[in-house]
C-alpha cells in the first residue's frame, strides 16, 4: 500500500499540495456525505479556506486541510439533516437529487467491474455513514487519506490515543457491517 512509504517532501506551493489531495479529498467527502454535488462543495470551501493559510509552513498544511474538510463534512452533514426534516414535513422527496447523465455507464469500461466497484463504494459509503462521526474522521482520515497518527489527531483535534482508540473502534464496526457484504 501507498500508505507505508516514507514521507514525501512538502510541495513547494499551495498550489502544487491542492492538486495533490483534491482526488483523495473528494473521495473522503462523497464517502462521507453519500452525494457528489456536497462532496464537490465541502472539498471546494475547504480548498478556499486553506487559501487563507497559505503563509503557513508547508508541512502544517496536510492536517490543516483534513481538518477544514473535516469540519465542512460535519456542516453539511448537519445542513442536510435540517433539509430532510424541512422536506419531509412538506411532504417533497429529497433523494431525487442524482444527475442522470452521471448513471450511464462509461462505454470504455467493463460493465461487470464497474458494476462491482460501484456496489463495493456504496457498501463501503453506507457502512461508514453508520458510524460515529469520530469514528468515520478517524477510518477516512488514517485508512483512506494516509495520514500518520500525529497528522490524524491535528486535524481531528484530539490527542493520538484518541486516535488510535476512534480507529480500532471503527474497523470493528465496518468489519460488522461488511462481514456480510458479498
Amino acid at each position: 500500500m501507498p500508505f507505508d512509504a516514507a514521507p514525501a517532501a512538502p510541495p513547494a506551493s499551495l498550489d502544487q499540495f491542492l492538486a495533490s489531495v483534491e482526488r483523495r479529498a473528494f473521495r473522503m467527502a462523497e464517502l462521507a456525505l453519500g452525494h457528489r454535488e456536497d462532496a464537490l462543495d465541502a472539498v471546494q470551501e475547504a480548498m478556499i479556506k486553506l487559501v487563507g493559510y497559505r503563509e503557513r509552513p508547508a508541512e502544517e498544511w496536510t492536517p490543516l486541510f483534513w481538518s477544514i474538510l473535516r469540519r465542512q463534512v460535519t456542516d453539511r452533514h448537519r445542513r442536510n439533516t435540517v433539509r430532510r426534516r424541512v422536506m419531509t414535513f412538506l411532504g417533497r422527496d429529497e433523494d431525487s437529487r442524482e444527475d442522470p447523465l452521471e448513471m450511464l455507464p462509461d462505454p470504455g469500461e467493463d460493465p461487470a467491474r464497474r458494476h462491482a466497484d460501484a456496489e463495493a463504494w456504496a457498501a463501503l459509503g453506507r457502512a461508514l455513514r453508520q458510524l460515529p462521526r469520530r469514528q468515520r474522521e478517524a477510518y477516512l482520515l488514517r485508512e483512506l487519506q494516509g495520514l500518520d497518527v500525529a497528522e490524524t489527531a491535528a486535524a481531528m483535534g484530539c490527542s493520538d490515543g484518541s486516535v488510535k482508540t476512534h480507529l480500532s473502534r471503527a474497523m470493528a464496526a465496518l468489519r460488522t457491517h461488511l462481514e456480510d457484504w458479498r
